[in-house]
């Protein structure tokens, strides 16, 4: 009997250092790397950059993209993995922040169900007004914004990518340091709402950088300020809300964390190949093409600030009003 145990106690840690194993002597088996959103949005964009870039560290890494219900379908799916190494996923402001308040019931909890590896990529959202409005009730600051509303109040909406988008909650949360009214209006993403924009049918959006930069660039929208704490170098001269408002700050960002339980020996091995490719010069062109910011951190500072963004959206989400069934 006691040969038996010792059989099965050896058996049993043989199978729990597997996964370290598996990584520190380098296997073939893939790494899967979850996005839960669609292909081709830069949070796809830069999940493929970054798995061309760690395929001399860590081997082949596939993107398996499982968009639906707010991203919480592909976020569930790393929650529910094996916490092997061999399943990884993207965290976002949405999935990670946002949806615990936004949507009544969620089938992972963010808070205990994922371990972070690294942040990776920081975009600022920028208030945008339409140029020939703008040119035509001669709004060229947040100032005037503020002033015209005051002035003309129930005149003003915008438009977001949907109840409990990023604009949408960036949009209250300037209502609310503005003291001012606006209709929101909520489209079928943010391409709809910047389609609206463009049309007129809304006065201003919150909106990504990424997705309103060629606009802005063509003249067609007016940047006003970025969500950010600190100016955009993408957008040089453009001022940040937060000198309007101090504390002000909504940015998008997304990294990649592992299903909780996962070895720390594998977290670690998965955090430095990510930093390291963060930090080549070659991510970080591909990157700027995309307006976005690669941001490295370690696993401990990135759970810390998801910790800080669940708790900031917490009030924002419950300000705004804002549920999803």
């Amino acid at each position: 009997m006691q040969r038996r145990n010792l059989l099965l106690l050896s058996a049993a840690a043989a199978v729990s250092a597997a996964p370290m194993a598996l990584h520190a002597q380098g296997s073939s088996a893939p790494i899967r790397l979850v996005v839960p959103y669609a292909p081709g949005g830069p949070l796809d964009v830069t999940s493929r950059v970054l798995a061309e870039r760690v395929r001399d560290s860590l081997g082949t890494v596939v993107v398996d993209n499982k968009a639906g219900a707010g991203g919480n379908i592909g976020a569930d799916a790393v929650a529910k993995a094996a916490p092997d190494g061999l399943t990884i996923g993207l965290a976002a402001t949405a999935t990670h922040a946002v949806n615990p308040w936004l949507y009544s019931r969620m089938p992972y909890d963010a808070a205990k169900d994922f371990a972070g590896i690294t942040q990776m990529v920081r975009v600022p959202n920028v208030l945008v007004v339409n140029a020939a409005r703008a040119e035509q009730l001669k709004i060229n600051t947040v100032a005037d914004l503020i002033a015209y509303a005051k002035k003309n109040p129930a005149k003003l909406n915008y438009g977001s990518g949907g109840n409990g988008s990023a604009g949408h909650l960036a949009g209250e949360m300037f209502k609310q340091k503005a003291g001012i009214y606006a209709l929101h209006i909520p489209y079928r993403g943010a391409s709809p709402a910047q389609l609206a924009l463009l049309a007129g049918e809304v006065d201003y959006n919150i909106d990504n950088l990424a997705a309103a930069a060629p606009n802005i660039r063509a003249g067609k929208l007016k940047a006003l300020a970025v969500t950010s704490a600190q100016p955009s170098p993408m957008l040089p001269g453009v001022p940040t809300l937060a000198q309007t408002f101090p504390g002000f700050a909504i940015d998008t960002w997304w990294g990649l964390v592992a299903p909780a339980g996962t070895p720390k020996p594998v977290i670690d091995k998965l955090n430095k190949a990510f930093t390291d490719a963060l930090k080549a010069p070659e991510t970080k062109a591909r990157f700027e093409a995309l307006l976005a910011e690669p941001v490295s951190s370690t696993p401990e500072q990135f759970d810390a600030f998801m910790a800080a963004e669940r708790a900031k959206y917490q009030q924002v989400v419950k300000a705004s009003g804002a549920k999803v069934d």
